[in-house]
C-alpha cells in the first residue's frame, strides 16, 4: 500500500505540473497580459507560502509570506497582470540559477562536491574513481543549470514569448530528465566495477535521511 500511495502521490504531482504548465502556456500566447496568467503567475509564491503553513516547523513563516503577498497583490494587481510574463521568466531562471549556485558552490575549494557527497549516501566511502566521477557529474549539473538560465533568459528577451514559453513549459523538465539517463547510463560504463547503483538510488536515501 505504501508503494501504491507514492506512485499515487507522484502521478498526482506530475499530472498538476503538465496542466500548470499548458495553463501557462496557453495564457502567454492567447493573453500574456491576461487575468489568467497573472493569476498563474502567482500560484508557485502562494504555493510555497502554504506549503510553509503546512509544515509545523515553519508555519509562522508561510503565514507571514501569504499575507505579504496578499498585500502586495493587492496594491500592484494592475502592474502583476501587465507584466505577468516577467514574473513567469523570473521564476523560472530563478529557479535554474538556484540550482546552479545550489552545485556551483559545492565545487569550491574545501567543499564536497554536491554529486560525490550523494554517491556516498549511496555507496559509503567512495573509490577514487568514483570520486572523481561524481565531481565531473557535479560540474556537468552546474553547466546544464546556467545553460538553461541563459537560454531561457536570451529566448525571453529576444524570441516570441510563445517562443520562450514553449521551451520553460515543455522542454526544460525533458531535458533535464535526459541529462538524468544520459548520466546514468554513462555511469553504468565507467563505474561498472564500483557499483553504479539505481538512478533514483540518491533520492531516496537523501528522502530516508531527511525523514
Amino acid at each position: 500500500m505504501p508503494d501504491l500511495l507514492r506512485i499515487a502521490r507522484g502521478a498526482g504531482m506530475l499530472t498538476l505540473i503538465v496542466v500548470y504548465a499548458v495553463l501557462v502556456h496557453h495564457a502567454n500566447v492567447s493573453a500574456p497580459a491576461g487575468r489568467l496568467a497573472a493569476v498563474l503567475a502567482l500560484v508557485p509564491l502562494f504555493a510555497l507560502g502554504l506549503a510553509l503553513a503546512w509544515n509545523a516547523a515553519a508555519r509562522v513563516l508561510g503565514c507571514s509570506l501569504l499575507a505579504i503577498a496578499g498585500v502586495i497583490c493587492w496594491a500592484v494587481w494592475p502592474v502583476i497582470a501587465r507584466h505577468a510574463g516577467l514574473l513567469f521568466w523570473l521564476q523560472d531562471v530563478s529557479l535554474m540559477l538556484a540550482l546552479f549556485v545550489t552545485f556551483g558552490r559545492t565545487l569550491l575549494p574545501g567543499r564536497k562536491p554536491l554529486c560525490v557527497h550523494f554517491a556516498e549516501m549511496v555507496h559509503g566511502p567512495l573509490v577514487p574513481a568514483h570520486e572523481q566521477y561524481a565531481l565531473r557529474v557535479t560540474v556537468a549539473w552546474v553547466v546544464f543549470f546556467g545553460t538553461m538560465a541563459l537560454l531561457s533568459t536570451l529566448l525571453f528577451f529576444f524570441a516570441p514569448l510563445a517562443t520562450w514559453s514553449m521551451f520553460v513549459n515543455f522542454l526544460v523538465l525533458p531535458l533535464v530528465a535526459l541529462m538524468f539517463v544520459l548520466e546514468f547510463m554513462v555511469r553504468r560504463q565507467v563505474l561498472s566495477d564500483a557499483g553504479a547503483g539505481h538512478i533514483l538510488d540518491a533520492v531516496q536515501a537523501y528522502s530516508k535521511r531527511t525523514h
